[in-house]
């Protein structure tokens, strides 16, 4: 069964930069959706962005536009966030989750069509 593990989470000062790596056990045909959430203490779950595997069609939240890159790399197996000019409101547990959607379209950022979730990865913004 797919297994993914989020890494690259940590403390940064507002304005920096962190890169989150999601990496599978093995990509699957039937995941072909990868997206990324995050949770700040208090708050719902939220999408933060998602990308289509074959096509690479990304999608990004408001919040993160401009600023978050999602990419995959076939050769790792993995999927990565490259989080730039962080802000405090940032702040939170970062997951990876992968799912089964429909690539004519874009990728949902809404949790409820991801059924493989990692453990998660804490991220804080603060100086």
């Amino acid at each position: 069964q797919l297994q993914l593990q989020e890494s690259g989470g940590g403390l940064v000062q507002p304005g920096g930069s962190l890169r989150l790596a999601c990496t599978a056990s093995r990509f699957t045909l039937r995941a072909n959706g990868i997206g990324w959430f995050r949770q700040a203490p208090g708050k719902e779950r939220e999408g933060v962005s998602c990308i289509s595997r074959l096509v690479d069609r990304s999608v990004y939240g408001e919040p993160v536009k401009g600023r978050f890159t999602i990419t995959i790399d076939y050769a790792k197996s993995s999927v990565f966030l490259l989080m730039d000019n962080l802000k405090p409101e940032d702040t939170g547990v970062y997951y990876c989750a992968a799912g089964t959607i429909n690539v004519a379209e874009p990728c949902p950022l809404a949790s409820g069509n991801y059924d493989i979730w990692g453990q998660g990865t804490q991220v804080t913004v603060s100086s």
